[in-house]
């Protein structure tokens, strides 16, 4: 009878830091692509690295190692965007001024949706996905996954590998052209109508 041999806890650490350390570079890279800031990239890198070393020995030997490592970055950036979006946003109180806080005091205590939720729920799924199915490729993936499936811009970056400037943009242009697809749909009044005359 044979019995593998275990791998010391000093034998795996030495092979973690021998097959990582050439790729740090490109996790570093992608940290800072993922992230807002150094700061950040910084602590998404040392996230990724600490869950790779904890999961290392169930790595098997042989697979592709970067992309294991990309896997695990990608998957620890959710977590952190999700974490994030769960704590209030947090503002420097100097920068709130009274009419701002009374404004989201009094939206946040009425419970009433948004003029625009209040349409989309009037229309029909049919209507929305048809308006959906005419936009250009690129925009309705990008409407999809930052409107339909209720993913933040990064997140919605990173799913299609395009800059965040892009999802933004994208998301813009999209709500132009689905208020005009959709507009004689409307069964609530104006509220998807541009106002006209608005004066900036």
């Amino acid at each position: 009878m044979t019995t593998a041999t275990v791998e010391s806890d000093v034998d795996m650490a030495a092979r973690f830091a021998r097959d990582v350390d050439p790729l740090l570079d490109a996790l570093s890279r992608r940290a800072r692509r993922l992230a807002v800031n150094d700061a950040d990239a910084e602590d998404l890198l040392q996230d990724t690295l600490l869950h790779a070393y904890r999961g290392f020995r169930s790595f098997e030997r042989g697979s592709n190692l970067k992309a294991w490592l990309f896997r695990i970055q990608y998957h620890r950036w959710i977590s952190t965007h999700r974490h994030r979006q769960r704590r209030p946003a947090e503002v420097a109180v100097e920068r709130v001024g009274d009419r701002e806080l009374a404004g989201e005091v009094a939206r946040l205590s009425s419970g009433r949706p948004s003029p625009e939720d209040e349409v989309l729920e009037s229309l029909s799924d049919n209507d929305v996905r048809a308006a959906l199915a005419n936009l250009p490729e690129g925009t309705r993936m990008v409407m999809y996954y930052a409107g339909v499936a209720g993913y933040t811009y990064a997140e919605t970056a990173a799913l299609l590998d395009v800059p965040i400037g892009t999802v933004m943009s994208r998301v813009s242009r999209g709500r132009q052209r689905l208020r005009v697809a959709l507009a004689h749909l409307d069964r609530t009044g104006s509220a998807l109508a541009e106002p006209a005359g608005r004066s900036a």
